[in-house]
């Protein structure tokens, strides 16, 4: 590692750079010796300076290269390529692999015995970069989100998308997938088991600054299911599924409506898609159509166990027998209209009336 240093400390560039006065400076260097933190450390716990000033001045002190990493995303081939936990034990955030040299971003480059013990843990040469601590824990964070998700999903599990034709429903095969995209049709089908496991009403993917996060409601509240994913993940999940939902993948600036069908062991269940943009890019709502599930958890069902109160049962009874009308059921997502309604058909169908019933979807 070749170091360019100049004869000024990092007090003397502050001041240069205009973040430090002449009256702040011994207040910080009187510090010193009865604190074990470095001169940078003090100047930001005093707020003198910044944490970006910091790493600034450090970089041009060094001859180093000061990198912002605000809007950086690590890539995940060049990750797979480093020790899993190297990169927390010496906090630093790979850059780029060019001719066999391998370019990290530290916070502190005073520290020539780690980086000379993460080179040689590393067996390749390294080009040092400078970049706040704060923005390094950022990445980190965000990185280790990301790959614990995909860790996480089960190589073995694979949903097998149905489609509906003039013949019966015909089995789309996945096998002919990019190994790019992989890991993306991994991560969907395994969040739609989850969600089924967890008996979940619906799926929602949020795009916020932090990353996508994966959301499910759950008896009306939505839980959010793990960490959120990198950012750069966010265009192919929504790509993914517009594709299993026969959406238009090039539309991104308005709301698309679809649906699909996956079979899972020897039941089929009916999903709609609701895509939308939003200001850091779309989001989607995935709506689970379990009709086995729904029509098992609807049997004995009655008034009576649906914790209304006497008096109000003994209304909604009067009005449901009533020869002419419309009773009006309402509420949010999850509420129990759906369960509502059915426990009163429960109450009126003796097989004396013809009943049918109008549902979208069914």
């Amino acid at each position: 590692m070749s170091r360019s240093y100049t004869n000024k400390n990092i007090g003397m560039i502050l001041m240069e750079r205009g973040c430090l006065s002449a009256e702040q400076l011994p207040l910080v260097v009187g510090q010193l010796a009865s604190s074990r933190q470095r001169f940078g450390e003090i100047c930001i716990r005093e707020g003198f300076v910044s944490e970006l000033d910091v790493a600034q001045a450090l970089a041009e002190q060094f001859g180093l290269e000061y990198v912002d990493l605000s809007s950086f995303r690590m890539n995940e081939e060049l990750l797979n390529t480093l020790p899993t936990d190297a990169i927390y034990r010496f906090r630093f955030v790979p850059l780029e692999m060019v001719s066999g040299v391998l370019s990290v971003a530290v916070s502190d480059p005073t520290d020539v015995v780690r980086l000379d013990e993460l080179e040689l843990l590393l067996a390749c040469p390294l080009s040092i970069s400078i970049a706040a601590e704060s923005a390094i824990s950022s990445v980190i964070k965000a990185g280790e989100g990301t790959r614990r998700v995909l860790r996480e999903v089960s190589e073995d599990f694979m949903l097998q998308l149905v489609k509906e034709t003039d013949k019966g429903e015909e089995v789309l095969s996945v096998e002919n997938i990019s190994d790019d995209t992989s890991p993306i049709i991994k991560l969907i089908n395994t969040t739609i088991l989850d969600a089924l496991s967890r008996r979940a009403s619906d799926i929602h993917i949020e795009t916020g600054h932090d990353g996508v996060e994966i959301k499910y409601r759950i008896d009306g509240v939505l839980y959010r299911a793990n960490e959120p994913i990198d950012l750069h993940f966010q265009a192919p999940i929504i790509s993914r599924l517009k594709v299993m939902s026969e959406l238009d993948i090039s539309e991104r600036r308005i709301p698309q409506d679809g649906r699909f069908k996956v079979r899972f062991g020897t039941k089929s269940i009916d999903f709609r898609v609701s895509i939308m943009p939003s200001a850091l890019g779309e989001d989607a709502v995935i709506r689970i159509l379990d009709k086995e599930s729904i029509a098992n958890d609807l049997k004995g069902l009655s008034l009576e166990n649906l914790g209304i109160s006497e008096r109000e049962i003994k209304r909604l009874r009067k009005k449901i027998r009533e020869p002419y009308g419309m009773v009006l059921v309402t509420g949010p997502t999850g509420s129990g209209k759906t369960t509502t309604l059915y426990a009163a058909l429960t109450e009126i169908h003796t097989g004396e009336d013809k009943i049918i019933t109008i549902e979208d979807p069914v």
